[in-house]
């Protein structure tokens, strides 16, 4: 039976900041090392909902070469379980939310930075009310994420 392709769902709590930016870091990693996969983003939270990336997350992004402006921000839902083969939280608060939320038998749930070596169980830290500097401590650490599981999908 043939691997099913990976999909993977990155998820903070606005989907306007770390999410996005996670998005933009794996797709980017995916398509450098030749790894067919999806990758989308969502908020356990509501209110940002149909909203793009907030302006310093753009503009983090844009400066690594990473257009995030046709984003939109949306809730993560019960069919997201199903869809994805991995369900990446940004934080553990978010993860614990994800847990509560996800059937039997749907997909894996993991934090971004599990996968990056001696970083088990670490936070992306929220940017948001932060000064812009903040949001390049976060590409860093969503990169770093990413180039740790392109690594690990690349290997299955």
């Amino acid at each position: 039976m043939k691997a099913r392709r990976p999909a993977i769902l990155f998820v903070c709590l606005g989907n306007i900041c770390r999410s996005p930016l996670a998005e933009a870091a794996f797709r980017a990693e995916a398509a450098r090392a030749g790894l067919d996969a999806e990758a989308d983003s969502a908020g356990t939270g509501d209110w940002h909902v149909g909203k793009p990336p907030d302006r310093r997350a753009q503009a983090v992004a844009r400066r690594h070469g990473a257009d995030i402006s046709g984003y939109r921000a949306r809730q993560v839902g019960a069919e997201d379980f199903a869809r994805f083969t991995h369900v990446v939280a940004l934080d553990p608060d978010n993860l614990a939310a994800l847990e509560r939320m996800r059937p039997d038998g749907g997909a894996a749930l993991s934090l971004l930075l599990d996968h990056v070596p001696g970083r088990a169980g670490e936070a992306v830290a929220d940017p948001y009310y932060e000064a812009d500097a903040a949001f390049d401590v976060a590409w860093a650490d969503v990169s770093a994420g990413a180039r740790a599981l392109v690594a690990r999908l690349a290997r299955r």
